[in-house]
């Protein structure tokens, strides 16, 4: 499946999920979890939660949501499956090998994860990870709608039913973004909260303002693999130090064989003279 359709996909349920929360006076929680591996691979999860209300009020919603387009995408998906309170779960994961696909992922959740970067930079040993995101819904329930999907429907789905009952996201939505880094983070570049974990985390505000979410880590060689870099230096030198011996080895045993053979040549000439007189 293309980025482009991706995105429609997961939009769509998300405007789906808004559209029915806000209808029925419901609460839908999405929390979105970014985790960045020491070597750049890792995972994105997004968990949805609906509360009991919604599955009284809409008792079909597991075979209305229509997961085939993300599945295909790549998307490993867990639910809806019941919550102890009556409610529903949703999980969608999605492994990524590096900066540009763990980008694309987040982008393709839309929002309210709004142009999200995930950025790694190496040098040598070392690497700098970097977060950055525009979190928050500026027009309400239609920032779910993009262009595509306005005009396939002639206007945001659900926009006079929505005005209607007078809900908004505040009242019906909420959301988290947590990211985990590798390294030390620096403090002055990072504006999260930071979890007894690590986990840097941040609330999205949903009164139709944006916060410019941003983290940026410093990853040096982690302390039980320092060893390596002195361990391979040696082991190069040793290396060397072999070839040179073995080298030297060979040489000298040519040479003394040379030499044994010159000598045996120079026993045998007068034995040959005084056995053929002569020649």
């Amino acid at each position: 499946m293309s980025a482009a359709r991706e995105r429609v996909s997961l939009r769509r349920l998300a405007l789906l999920l808004a559209g029915l929360f806000a209808l029925t006076g419901c609460q839908l929680d999405v929390v979105a979890d970014v985790v960045v591996n020491p070597d750049g691979t890792g995972t994105v999860t997004v968990t949805a939660e609906a509360d009991a209300a919604l599955v009284s009020e809409v008792p079909t919603i597991t075979d209305d949501l229509v997961l085939d387009d993300i599945a295909a995408a790549g998307w490993t998906i867990e639910g809806p499956t019941a919550t102890p309170d009556g409610g529903l779960l949703l999980v969608l994961s999605h492994p990524f090998e590096g900066k540009d696909e763990a980008t694309n992922l987040l982008r393709s959740l839309g929002p309210p994860f709004n142009d999200p970067t995930i950025g790694r930079g190496q040098d040598g040993d070392s690497a700098t990870n970097i977060a950055r995101a525009n979190l928050g819904l500026p027009d309400g329930f239609a920032s779910f709608a993009d262009d595509d999907l306005v005009s396939a429907a002639g206007g945001v789905p659900f926009a006079a039913r929505i005005e209607e009952s007078g809900a908004d996201p505040a009242s019906s939505f909420s959301a988290v973004l947590n990211v985990t880094l590798p390294g030390e983070l620096v403090d002055a570049e990072t504006n999260a909260e930071v979890l007894d974990d690590g986990t840097l985390r941040w609330t999205v505000p949903v009164d139709g303002s944006i916060l410019e979410a941003s983290a940026r880590s410093e990853q040096e060689p982690s302390a039980g693999g320092q060893w390596a870099r002195p361990v391979a230096t040696v082991a190069l030198i040793a290396l060397i130090a072999w070839v040179g011996f073995m080298t030297l080895f060979i040489v000298y045993v040519a040479v003394a064989r040379w030499r044994r053979s010159r000598r045996y040549r120079r026993r045998a000439l007068p034995e040959q003279e005084a056995t053929h007189p002569g020649w």
